[in-house]
């Protein structure tokens, strides 16, 4: 699927009838929802699969950190990744933030 974006003239400028072509065919509403749709649940599939490597690599992490005798879960390192996701998603990026290290490494 692709989204085309619209175009608009130049201010100022007004349309030459005689250079005018036919008027680019409206697509269906209803294709362009289920499209974007599906485009949606493949985008979640993504997301879903990324958070579950997100998992694994985290428990190697805490694994190798505990066998050398540190701590779980390295607080600074946490104060980055919400810095990182408020950074770039505002507010919510920090609340996004968080249900992901919960899941990376359960509750503290």
């Amino acid at each position: 699927m692709s989204i085309t974006p619209m175009t608009t003239r130049p201010a100022g400028t007004s349309a030459d009838p005689s250079s005018a072509s036919a008027p680019a065919p409206v697509a269906d509403p209803a294709t362009v929802i289920a499209d974007a749709r599906a485009r949606i649940d493949a985008l979640d599939d993504h997301i879903l699969g990324l958070v579950q490597e997100r998992m694994a690599v985290s428990a190697v992490v805490q694994q190798t950190r505990i066998a050398t005798g540190g701590r779980r879960v390295h607080l600074s390192r946490e104060m980055e990744v919400l810095s990182r996701y408020r950074d770039a998603l505002g507010r919510p990026g920090t609340s996004l933030a968080m249900t992901i290290l919960e899941l990376c490494r359960g509750r503290v």
